[in-house]
């Protein structure tokens, strides 16, 4: 605890009045007390980072004796995006992997700038030349489809993508086409 200076600051003997000396010792103990009660409240009262999800809206469950009621998706509105291994993308813009012009036009990207660059570019390209729909929302479609040698976090990089881009419509598809496979080659290993 405390120490209580003792002592007292007179001549000895010379006879003349001198004031008493202070002692310079500062005594520690209530500032330690003090700081662990802060650091005791500051770790009580802090909330701990609550881990965040993603929504991903999926549709419903179709009965398979009901036909679907949803036409198919022309080429030129669609962006695929098939994801590969070393965090690479290959995409195919508005082009279907069965066209002849697709093999020239399969581009490499890779995941930030470079992919939403490419999203924002095709995304503006579809709503120039299809306009919007009866909803008002552009009839752009990206189809992500990871391939074997791709992933889990290149698959939750691109739909980090699709919200960051804000696209609204957008599919995961876990099969290839022949078509695909024989457009991708190497690459699907």
């Amino acid at each position: 605890m405390a120490d209580i200076a003792q002592g007292g600051g007179g001549g000895h003997g010379d006879k003349k009045v001198r004031s008493k000396k202070a002692s310079t010792r500062v005594d520690m103990t209530p500032m330690v007390d003090l700081g662990f009660l802060l650091i005791t409240f500051f770790i009580l009262a802090t909330t701990l980072s609550k881990p965040s999800s993603m929504s991903l809206a999926v549709p419903d469950k179709q009965n398979k004796d009901t036909p679907q009621e949803t036409e198919p998706l022309k080429a030129s509105k669609v962006l695929t995006l098939f994801l590969g291994k070393d965090n690479t993308v290959w995409a195919l813009d508005r082009i279907a992997a069965d066209d002849d012009k697709a093999k020239t036009d399969l581009k490499k990207v890779s995941f930030g700038p470079d992919l939403r660059t490419l999203i924002f570019q095709s995304q503006a390209q579809v709503d120039r030349e299809h306009g919007k729909d009866d909803k008002g929302l552009s009839q752009f479609v990206v189809v992500i489809k990871p391939l074997k040698s791709s992933t889990y976090k290149n698959m939750v990089d691109a739909l980090d993508e699709m919200a960051v881009t804000r696209s609204k419509r957008y599919a995961l598809v876990d099969a290839l086409t022949t078509a695909e496979k024989e457009l991708l080659g190497d690459k699907v290993e």
